[in-house]
């Protein structure tokens, strides 16, 4: 039986189980409550961009050319900024922005709310703004406020966003304007790159991003993302890589030996190509007219001048006739052609020769050989209207090289009827044409007869790194072996004893063709335009077909004087560099 402090005991027990669930239940309700209430309290969630980046751009050699940076916006709040750790602030951020303090004191100054500070911090400077972002917090230089409008609580901190992509060319002028440069493209808040002119455009979309990467997941007190199994997450592709096919270290030379006869000719500009005769990769497309894309004073500069000046060419031209003759069957290499003394008249207007010969017959061969204006005349005369055509069509002049390049410029051919005509594009007027069209068209001499398109890209990256080779086009047979191989015996001949003999090299075969040609403006002549184009190979199979192109020189003005020595130096370099060896 119970006794009365038992019942006592028993009676609080009960009175204190009973207090519990009350509180469960008040607690509870609460919770319930809480939960469906509409606070004005910090949003918890975060979302996170990181752009995809353009894709890189690669020498023969390994050697980064162009690259993407991703670039950071730093903002604050100034509301959230302490009035008495301001100082504090400004100091410490400028340490690690390397802004100065007085430009920091300026920006939050000037404004009551959001102020970005930089748009242009580097990922390695963000990584430590993101570690001082924290400091800040510690050190109590941010506070909350309340919005006086709607009574919300905000507080921020030191946000550290990715604001886009800067590209960078580690190499300043090399390579230019051939790789080109891009413009920014505004996407939102972020900044993209987008080719504009040179492998930046013609590649454009093999390099530009796909797809940018984002994540939204809880976020600190510091506004980062925690990373766990909760975020929701995509992942970003970069835009692939193109490596071409010229070397740094040869293109550099290349450029350098362009510069100091620039000088030494006072020359408006100096353009020069190297190619694979066998398959049209280019090893070296140089020019004395390079730009820094960091710093451009002269937009004209950015023109790729191999592609957008055409001129009238002048006797390089001679070859392609000459070889279109021998297609048509026109004319033998022996045949005989009177070249009356220097001068003749052809329909009202006269031609003379710059060579002198002892004799009035020369051979058909030598008047390429010693560039006769007057005997190349003549012999344009045999071919009708629509051989001549299609055959300089089938060398691809005025058409496009077809070369990995934008804006190409073909240039025209004024005519074709008459014998006035024939005979002034027979040795390069009446004409114009850019200097990869003859490149392209001295190659068929030194590849057996086939054309074939010039190209600078030779491989694509992708996101894993592994390189995939860009294909060839097909090639196409514009002489038989037989006659390239003639008119190649004829353009070494030119070297040996005729007007290119300044190209010689000992030790390789060289052969080639000077090219001088008048600028005229309002029937006076302002300027020449000079070339040698023509071809290297050596004992070990190596075939390379190499232009030079001297925009009016005020010295020196004939192919033979200034670009027959260029490509001659050329030509040693590629020895020296193992590209080329002697016998």
């Amino acid at each position: 039986m119970d006794t009365q402090g038992d019942k006592v005991t028993k009676s609080k027990f009960a009175e204190f189980f009973v207090l519990i669930i009350f509180g469960f239940i008040v607690f509870t309700t609460m919770l319930l409550v809480w939960s469906n209430m509409d606070r004005d309290l910090p949003n918890f969630k975060a979302s996170e961009v990181r752009t995809a980046l353009r894709g890189v751009i690669l020498s023969e050699d390994n050697y980064t050319l162009a690259a993407t940076k991703r670039l950071y916006e730093i903002s604050i709040d100034t509301r959230n900024l302490d009035p008495n750790k301001k100082e504090l602030f400004i100091k410490l951020y400028s340490i690690y922005s390397g802004d100065s303090e007085q430009s920091v004191r300026t920006a939050i100054d000037k404004k009551n709310g959001s102020v970005v500070l930089s748009y242009r911090i580097d990922s390695k400077q963000a990584e430590h703004l993101r570690s001082l972002a924290k400091t800040l917090l510690r050190l109590g230089v941010f506070k909350s406020y309340q919005n006086p409008q709607d009574g919300k609580v905000i507080f921020n901190g030191m946000d550290v966003t990715e604001s886009g992509e800067m590209r960078i060319y580690p190499y300043k002028d090399t390579l230019e304007p051939l790789i080109g440069y891009t413009n920014k493209v505004n996407i939102g808040r972020i900044i993209k790159r987008e080719g504009i002119k040179g492998i930046e455009r013609y590649y454009n979309d093999r390099l530009a991003s796909i797809q940018d990467s984002y994540l939204v997941g809880s976020r600190d007190v510091s506004n980062t993302i925690i990373l766990n199994r909760n975020i929701q997450a995509k992942e970003g592709i970069d835009g692939q890589g193109i490596q071409v096919s010229i070397p740094l270290k040869f293109q550099k030379a290349v450029e350098n030996m362009l510069d100091e006869y620039k000088q030494k000719l006072g020359a408006k500009e100096i353009i020069a190509v190297v190619m694979k005769s066998d398959t049209g990769d280019i090893l070296s497309l140089a020019t004395s007219n390079r730009y820094d894309r960091n710093n451009v004073k002269d937009i004209s500069l950015m023109n790729i001048n191999a592609v957008e000046y055409t001129y009238q060419p002048g006797s390089v031209m001679k070859p392609i006739i000459y070889a279109i003759l021998l297609r048509e069957k026109k004319v033998e290499p022996n045949d005989i052609v009177n070249i009356y003394g220097g001068k003749y008249k052809l329909g009202q207007f006269w031609i003379k020769d710059e060579h002198t010969f002892d004799t009035n017959w020369v051979s058909a061969e030598n008047v390429i050989v010693y560039s006769s204006n007057i005997g190349i005349a003549q012999l344009s005369q045999r071919l009708d209207t629509i051989s001549y055509y299609k055959g300089l069509m089938d060398f691809g002049i005025t058409q496009k090289s077809q070369i990995d390049l934008s804006y190409e410029n073909t240039g025209y051919i004024s005519s074709l009827n008459g014998e006035v005509y024939k005979g002034n594009v027979g040795y390069g007027y009446g004409l114009h044409v850019n200097f990869m069209q003859l490149v392209k068209a001295f190659n068929v001499f030194n590849n057996d007869g086939f054309i074939v398109n010039p190209k600078i890209a030779a491989f694509i990256i992708d996101k894993f790194g592994k390189k995939h080779e860009i294909g060839y086009d097909p090639k196409a047979s514009v002489l038989s072996e037989n006659i390239a191989k003639t008119i190649q015996k004829t353009l070494i001949k030119a070297v040996d004893i005729g007007t290119g003999t300044k190209a010689k090299v000992e030790g390789i075969t060289v052969g080639g063709k000077t090219g001088t040609a008048e600028i005229r403006k309002d029937g006076k002549i302002v300027g020449y335009d000079s070339s040698f184009i023509g071809f290297t190979n050596d004992s070990q199979g190596a075939k390379y077909t190499i232009g030079v192109l001297v925009i009016e020189p005020s010295r020196s003005y004939f192919g033979s004087q200034s670009a027959a020595p260029i490509f001659k130096e050329i030509a040693l370099r590629m020895i020296d560099e193992g590209y080329l060896k002697k016998n």
